[in-house]
């Protein structure tokens, strides 16, 4: 396996290696969530790139930019061992050199739930897009994989590629659980014991309107009712807690077909995000 630091660097050892060539882009912190994408990747592709870079213009001021968990070589033997092929590590400068002033976006998808100005803001997304961008044109990939936790990401990044024809193929991978149901993240490291714990009320949540929708009901309120019980038990207020459509992230009033219900809420030091699809794949 190759580390490389460079876009020229990356650039050169892609033209060597054998195609089908996947991207898995990462903020490295690498856990069982990235190592399944590595894994399906590694199935369907002959080359493995993985991407470690913590984007700065996906964090907006005040955000855990600085404190994000970062263990490049953690991350970088990890990778190896689940059969990445090439590992991108590289600089804040490498990626923005000085002068640059791009941006790449992608509307209203962007605008609603974690991209909402009282949450994230369109210009997380912002910052997402661009930087995704920059990665395909990078890599050049034949496909590109995601994770199902991120599922407004997921939608915006499929829009991204149709709207800009973008040769690659977007992947989206189910969620990774902890046997009690906790979605994997980098960010449940800053979860103390009892914050863990508070911490599946989120899941227990998603459950909730799961078996509602399984006993007969559709209507939004009432399947929204059933999950917030489940937050309020723990304590937790969330920061949205919405049905959406997984077509175009409008808003529902019924389960009807693919529906999104997408949480979002802080415990403790930690912003946590799940979702589930209800109504059919």
């Amino acid at each position: 396996m190759k580390t490389v630091r460079t876009i020229a660097e990356l650039r050169e050892a892609v033209r060597a290696a054998e195609r089908p060539v996947g991207l898995v882009p990462t903020m490295g912190a690498l856990h069982e969530g990235h190592l399944s994408l590595i894994r399906r990747a590694r199935e369907q592709s002959a080359t493995v790139v993985v991407s470690v870079f913590v984007n700065p213009s996906q964090f907006r001021p005040g955000e855990d930019f600085e404190a994000y968990p970062r263990n490049e070589q953690r991350d970088a033997e990890v990778a190896e061992r689940e059969g990445a092929g090439i590992v991108f590590a590289p600089s804040v400068e490498e990626v923005y050199p000085p002068g640059f002033d791009t941006s790449v976006q992608v509307g209203a998808l962007t605008e609603v739930l974690d991209g909402h100005p009282a949450q994230r803001g369109p210009e997380h997304f912002h910052g997402v897009t661009t930087v995704v961008t920059k990665l395909f044109n990078m890599v050049q990939p034949d496909a590109a994989y995601f994770g199902q936790k991120d599922a407004q990401q997921a939608i915006v990044l499929r829009k991204l590629a149709r709207d800009l024809d973008m040769p690659v193929r977007i992947e989206v991978c189910p969620t990774v659980r902890e046997p009690d149901g906790l979605a994997l993240s980098s960010r449940n490291v800053y979860l103390g014991p009892e914050e863990r714990e508070r911490a599946l009320a989120l899941s227990r949540a998603l459950r909730a309107a799961e078996q509602a929708v399984a006993a007969g009901t559709v209507e939004a309120d009432v399947v929204l009712a059933a999950a917030r019980t489940e937050l309020e038990a723990a304590g937790i207020e969330p920061d949205y807690l919405e049905l959406r459509s997984t077509n175009d992230l409008s808003p529902v009033e019924r389960v009807n077909g693919s529906t999104l219900l997408a949480v979002a809420a802080r415990v403790g030091r930690a912003r946590l995000i799940d979702n589930t699809v209800l109504g059919g794949a």
